[in-house]
C-alpha cells in the first residue's frame, strides 16, 4: 500500500467553526427564560445525575458547570416543550441551578456508510493509532462503531466499549501502515507524542473522514448524553466544534497531545453545532496502551 494513502486511512475525525458568539455568551433557557445561576453540591449534583438518567429523554445532556454552580442541560430539536417539562421537573436542585439550553439539530452518533475506515457498511474515522507494551499496534475509533462492525478495512475488532463509553480498538491487520500521526486533510500531518485530558475553555481541534480539520474551545468536562434506544454515555467532553456522520472515533487533539475521540453531536460543518468526545485516557487505560 502506498505510505501516503495508508497515513490517510489511518487518520481521522472532526468538527467545525464555532457556535454563534450570542449563543456562547449568554444562553438562553429552552423555555424562553434568562439563564440563571445558581450553587450546587458536588452531592447534589450526584443526585440530580441520576434523575435525568431516570428521566430517559432522548436528545438530552447535562453536566456540572466548571464551577459546580449549576446543572447545565442541553436538550436537542427531538425535544419538546412537554420533554423540558420532564426534565425541569426531574431535577430538584436549589433555586437558579438549574440551566437549560437548546441547540439546533439532533445528538447521533456520528456515523455513515462510505470510506475512511470501513466494515459491513459503516463507515467511522479513526482516531489515534496507539501500541501495546510489546509493540502490537492497534487503532482507536469510537465504540458505537466497533459495537456495529467487527471486520474493517484496517484491521479486526480487539475491543469495545459502548454504551456507558464510548471507544474501541481495532487490531492492525498490516502494522507497518501504522504511524502516530494525524492527518491534517491539507497534505501535511501532526505527530501526536502524548496524551493528555483537557480544561474547559481549552482550544482543541478535530480531524475526521468527512469534515476535514476544524478547531473550537472545550465548553463542558463529564458531560452525559442520551442519544436515544439506551445510547447513553457518561465522561464525555462538550465542545462548540462541527463533525458529521462518519467522523466518529476521529482524533481530538492539541498540538501534539491526544485528547479523545469524536461521539457524537448535533449540527454539521454548515450550521455549527455541539460535539461531544471521549476522553482518550480512558481506553488507553482500560488497554494498557500508549501513543507513538
Amino acid at each position: 500500500m502506498n505510505s501516503k494513502i495508508a497515513r490517510r486511512i489511518r487518520v481521522i475525525a472532526v468538527a467545525c467553526g464555532l457556535l454563534a458568539a450570542t449563543a456562547l455568551a449568554a444562553p438562553a433557557a429552552a423555555d424562553g427564560t434568562p439563564a440563571a445561576h445558581g450553587t450546587l453540591t458536588a452531592s447534589e449534583f450526584a443526585v440530580a445525575d441520576a434523575s435525568l438518567r431516570a428521566a430517559d429523554v432522548a436528545g438530552s445532556a447535562w453536566h456540572a458547570d466548571p464551577g459546580g454552580g449549576k446543572v447545565v442541560v442541553t436538550v436537542d430539536s427531538r425535544v419538546d416543550a412537554a420533554g423540558v417539562t420532564k426534565l425541569r421537573r426531574a431535577v430538584e436542585v436549589p433555586a437558579g441551578a438549574l440551566e437549560i439550553t437548546r441547540t439546533p439539530g439532533r445528538f447521533t452518533p456520528l456515523i455513515a456508510g462510505g470510506e475512511a475506515i470501513t466494515g459491513g457498511g459503516v463507515r467511522c474515522s479513526l482516531g489515534f493509532n496507539v501500541q501495546s507494551t510489546t509493540g502490537v499496534k492497534y487503532g482507536l475509533t469510537a465504540g458505537h462503531c466497533t459495537n456495529t462492525v467487527s471486520a474493517w478495512s484496517i484491521g479486526t475488532r480487539a475491543g469495545s466499549s459502548f454504551p456507558g463509553n464510548d471507544y474501541g480498538l481495532i487490531r492492525h491487520s498490516n502494522p507497518a501502515a501504522a504511524d502516530g500521526r494525524v492527518y491534517l486533510h491539507n497534505g501535511t500531518y501532526q505527530d501526536i507524542t502524548t496524551a493528555g485530558s483537557a480544561v474547559v475553555g481549552q482550544p482543541i481541534c478535530f480531524s475526521g473522514a468527512t469534515s476535514g480539520v476544524h478547531c473550537g474551545t472545550v465548553t463542558g468536562l463529564n458531560a452525559t448524553v442520551n442519544y436515544g434506544s439506551g445510547g447513553v454515555v457518561s465522561g464525555l467532553g462538550q465542545t462548540n466544534v462541527c463533525a458529521a456522520p462518519g467522523d466518529s472515533g476521529g482524533s481530538v487533539f492539541q498540538g501534539s497531545t491526544a485528547i479523545g475521540l469524536i461521539s457524537g453531536g448535533s449540527g454539521n460543518c454548515s450550521s455549527g453545532g455541539v460535539t461531544f468526545y471521549q476522553p482518550v485516557l480512558e481506553p488507553l487505560a482500560a488497554y494498557g496502551l500508549s501513543v507513538f
